[in-house]
């Protein structure tokens, strides 16, 4: 099947509400245009200097997320353009994030991640992490970042029951901050969860925003 019927193929799966970000990481400008030929917009990368190059490639109307995990010295690479941050795991991050937006005279949308695996080599924070964070006199004087949702990853485990709990317990999170800190915020409404091996638990448990690679590309 054609990279044009995989995208066909998983929005018929998803309702409109989901939003598919199509996983570009180490796969050439060709096979993205035929993505974007298929009416995609929306790509993520996990490399700072590969996002870059192909912005530098690519048609500018694509919507570039940032989903891997970013230093601070390498935001402003991406700052000028990048649609997305999903991977603010910190507020020295999100400091950073603010100060490169200021630079360029933008407001950069940003989701806080969250560590609900159990695999310890994964990034993000837990619950009582990002309250801090949000709580902090830093964070409610940056102007130039907007916190729209959280992201997470599941175990990688055949354990059906593991990943939906661990979906459950992402979303519980965000239910949690929405109604405390984000209930008058319309923007907070992302929740980026799921990949090609469970994207659809995910949005059985209620993901708004779903990574999907290799089911797109094929293996790396």
């Amino acid at each position: 099947m054609s990279v044009e019927h995989h995208i066909a193929s998983i929005r018929n799966e998803i309702n409109d509400s989901v939003t598919l970000v199509a996983v570009s990481k180490t796969k050439p400008a060709e096979a993205i245009l035929d993505a974007y030929t298929a009416g995609q917009r929306e790509f993520g990368e996990n490399k700072v200097q590969e996002l870059a190059g192909k912005f530098e490639l690519l048609p500018k109307d694509i919507h570039w997320h940032l989903i891997g995990h970013l230093q601070s010295n390498k935001v402003k690479y991406i700052a000028p353009f990048v649609s997305l941050i999903h991977s603010v795991d910190g507020l020295k991050l999100l400091a950073e994030i603010n100060k490169q937006a200021l630079k360029n005279n933008r407001v950069i949308d940003c989701l806080l991640q969250f560590h609900v695996a159990t695999e310890e080599t994964k990034f993000g924070l837990n619950q009582t992490e990002a309250i801090d964070l949000l709580n902090s006199d830093a964070y409610t004087s940056m102007k130039n970042i907007r916190i729209v949702g959280i992201m997470g990853m599941a175990s990688f485990t055949d354990n059906i029951s593991l990943i939906r709990s661990e979906f459950q317990s992402l979303k519980s999170i965000f239910d949690s901050l929405k109604g405390s800190h984000f209930r008058e915020d319309d923007a907070f409404k992302e929740i980026s969860m799921g990949m090609s091996g469970d994207y659809k638990i995910a949005v059985e448990e209620g993901s708004t925003m779903i990574r999907v690679g290799s089911t797109i590309f094929g293996s790396r």
